[in-house]
């Protein structure tokens, strides 16, 4: 009996308990949030305690993408437009999986994408635990540093930090100034959890190309309970000489920004700034900084995030609002949005240097026309709505100068139907190969071909379907494939494979 009496109180304590969490979570929002940050790591890093405050019981603004068509903000609504966060498109593409890598024989792997030119690498942080006594200590001896409490930016022209609560705009402020003395630690000016410290990092890192000196990565130090101590900024050899760097920096974009400012109106010099950089950049996956405008300016070799950093830096110098713009495109990817008289539009720079020339396919386009093959992501997707009308596909479309089959040297019979006629033709080509680098091609006809195709390589389908026995029947120990398209006339596209491969024995 006494022992049921024991688990009787037992009960009766716990309920009690548990009635007064409840109770003290309800009155502290603040202790539910821990809380769940405990138990929910992962979903801790999506939540939006820095973004700007609303007020109690108002409703998130329904802003959806302007398509074909539709008119989108004009430049003098851009506040406004920055104030009313988009929300993120429906049924766009998920992050696909990264490229596998080799980890042993008989392995076969996509080493590019497939959809186009890329190369962003999304921000980087580590981070370190420390016990009380040495955040205490860390606290003392670092100092803030530079707090930049005499800073300003206009929103329309830095819009990633309007994007921010006045406490994540404070530590923005104090990142960027502290960037700008090339200190490496400091501890932050607010009390901030570290998993709050990504949003607050890439804002800096998003509205200020000039930056190139600093790395995209950040490194924190932080307590138990997630509050970090410190902050740690990385630079790369540009600030060995920073002055001299600059100088060098300034001087390249100069050479465009001096002939830009000759044209009469903001459609001329952004369309001379597209075409300059076009021109003068070659896509290179192993360029030096190539996260950086500098790559772009200075070394003329880059990837996606140097093309439209350098875009934005020269266009923010020509006074025209431009911005940098992350998501998937097939991968992780950077481009632009521009505001002109009319509204905003998107330009991918990278998409349009291609090695057949200039092209202006992905130059002022909508959200509508980037549908099928862009879509933001994290702080990107609270960035205007693309819908301006008065400047979208003014240029020559590089359709007019797309290549037939006949000028390939192919007749109607060599075109692939079915993904099945095209798994087996690569078949053949692989499995009777007795080189280890060679290229072929196929031309496919139709989009939804395209798209199976496409698909097939997305969920790595194309193994089963005809790279493994190939490589069995020729012998190979392993086979990458670099893949490219080129869009035909007659709704007919061009794959070009080029392989590499090893051979059992050699």
């Amino acid at each position: 009996m006494k022992i049921l009496k024991k688990i009787l109180y037992l009960f009766l304590f716990l309920f009690t308990a548990m009635g007064v969490f409840v109770l003290v979570c309800a009155f502290h929002p603040d202790l539910t949030q821990r809380v769940a940050d405990f138990l929910y790591p992962e979903q801790a890093r999506t939540g939006d305690s820095l973004t700007a405050d609303r007020e109690s019981g108002e409703e998130e603004p329904d802003v959806q993408a302007a398509g074909p068509g539709q008119a989108g903000g004009s430049l003098e609504n851009t506040q406004k437009a920055l104030e009313n966060p988009r929300e993120p498109l429906e049924n766009r593409p998920e992050v696909s999986e990264d490229a596998p890598s080799r980890t042993g024989q008989s392995q076969a792997y996509v080493i590019t994408g497939i959809t186009g030119r890329n190369g962003y690498e999304p921000i980087r942080e580590e981070g370190q635990e420390v016990e009380e006594e040495e955040a205490q200590q860390l606290g003392e001896r670092l100092g803030h540093g530079n707090t930049g409490d005499d800073l300003t930016f206009d929103p329309v022209f830095y819009p990633y930090y309007q994007m921010l609560d006045e406490r994540g705009k404070h530590l923005y402020r104090q990142i960027y100034a502290n960037a700008n003395d090339l200190n490496e630690a400091f501890a932050p000016v607010e009390e901030v959890e570290v998993n709050e410290m990504t949003d607050i990092f890439s804002a800096v890192i998003g509205d200020h190309p000039e930056l190139f000196f600093m790395n995209t990565a950040y490194y924190c130090k932080y307590r138990r309970s997630g509050i970090c101590v410190e902050i740690d900024l990385s630079y790369n050899r540009t600030a060995d000489d920073l002055l001299r760097e600059q100088t060098v920096f300034w001087r390249s974009a100069d050479a465009i920004i001096n002939e830009a400012l000759t044209l009469p109106d903001d459609y001329a010099r952004e369309k001379f700034v597209h075409d300059a950089l076009a021109d003068r950049i070659t896509y290179d996956l192993s360029a030096e900084m190539g996260q950086s405008a500098y790559s772009a300016l200075v070394n003329g070799r880059t990837v996606c995030a140097g093309y439209a950093r350098a875009f934005q830096y020269i266009m923010q110098r020509l006074g025209i609002p431009c911005y940098y713009c992350t998501g998937y495109a097939g991968e992780n990817h950077a481009w632009n949005i521009v505001g002109l008289e009319d509204g905003f539009y998107n330009v991918d720079v990278t998409w349009d240097d291609t090695d057949s020339g200039r092209t202006y396919d992905y130059f002022n386009k909508s959200d509508g026309d980037y549908a099928d093959t862009h879509a933001r992501r994290d702080l990107s997707v609270n960035l205007p709505p693309c819908g301006g009308e008065r400047y979208r596909n003014l240029e020559r479309s590089a359709q007019d100068a797309k290549r037939g089959i006949e000028e390939l040297g192919m007749t109607q019979d060599q075109v692939i139907t079915s993904l099945a006629d095209y798994n087996a033709d690569c078949y053949n080509r692989i499995a009777q190969a007795d080189s280890e680098s060679f290229v072929f091609a196929n031309v496919m006809e139709g989009e939804e071909l395209l798209r199976q195709w496409s698909d097939s390589y997305r969920t790595g389908a194309y193994k089963e379907n005809y790279l493994e026995d190939a490589m069995r029947a020729a012998g190979m120990d392993y086979c990458e494939l670099r893949l490219s398209v080129e869009e035909l006339r007659e709704d007919r596209y061009l794959v070009t494979h080029q392989i590499s491969a090893g051979f059992s024995g050699q």
